[in-house]
């Protein structure tokens, strides 16, 4: 692939949706700027909501995009906290290609921030703290099959996603939305015996409790950068679209 400039990167959240345009380091080129994820969040509002996010953005050549739910070959399969009928078997990068007339690589966000954010040394994993639980595994640098493992029951009728997820943080508060957490980095410690875990989304913040010191904090802006290395990988990853 021939070396281009510009890679707008898109992060949607449940709540917020992220954007920026990155130059091939991964350096932002553009103000990191939000908006409001569509209530109705069909695949064309959110097609529209981003028009109107990046109508003053700078120039760009391609797109990535941080989906949440299960992304495999530029298909989402499921989006449970987005609209869970309306994003069964959508062609999403497709779509975007199609209204940017770019071409467009998706892929779960939560495996797009780690890209951006992992050493890429040994066996890391990365968890996302919003809407819902969103995880990520890498083993020197390379993602490893996706897993939702969101939805495994971590309790008697609740998932992980219900368990720490956005509903939960509101319902139970703050201190014992912590001890939950606790748990939880408790259960991967011993299941997964990993290298290094990161923390990112939007309510990493309400963390009050000292973390280990192979458990770092990382911001959704460190994790959109994951924009650039998604182009860096092989053609798999995502679609490369016809506009490419």
């Amino acid at each position: 692939m021939k070396a281009r400039d510009g890679i707008l990167s898109i992060d949607i959240g449940g709540t917020k949706i992220k954007a920026t345009v990155l130059n091939q380091a991964g350096e932002q080129i553009s103000v990191y700027q939000k908006i409001k994820t569509p209530k109705l969040s069909s695949p064309e509002q959110v097609v529209k909501a981003i028009l109107t996010l990046i109508k003053d953005f700078p120039a760009y050549d391609r797109v990535s995009v941080g989906f949440p739910g299960y992304v495999k070959n530029g298909i989402v399969r499921s989006a449970p906290n987005l609209a869970p009928n309306l994003w069964i078997e959508v062609p999403f990068a497709q779509q975007l290609s199609d209204r940017l007339g770019k071409p467009v690589r998706l892929l779960n966000d939560a495996d797009m921030q780690a890209l951006g954010i992992v050493q890429g040394q040994g066996f890391e994993i990365v968890i996302t703290l919003g809407t819902g639980f969103g995880t990520a595994l890498l083993m020197n640098g390379h993602l490893l099959p996706h897993m939702e493992l969101a939805h495994l029951p971590i309790k008697t009728g609740k998932t992980y996603d219900e368990y720490l997820g956005k509903v939960a943080l509101k319902k139970v508060g703050t201190k014992h939305w912590n001890n939950r957490l606790k748990k939880v980095l408790t259960i991967l410690e011993t299941v997964f015996q990993y290298d290094r875990l990161y923390i990112g989304g939007g309510n990493a913040k309400k963390i009050n409790f000292k973390l280990a010191d192979n458990i770092k904090s990382a911001t959704n802006e460190d994790g959109i950068k994951g924009g650039a290395k998604l182009w860096q990988l092989d053609d798999h990853y995502g679609i490369i679209s016809s506009h490419d």
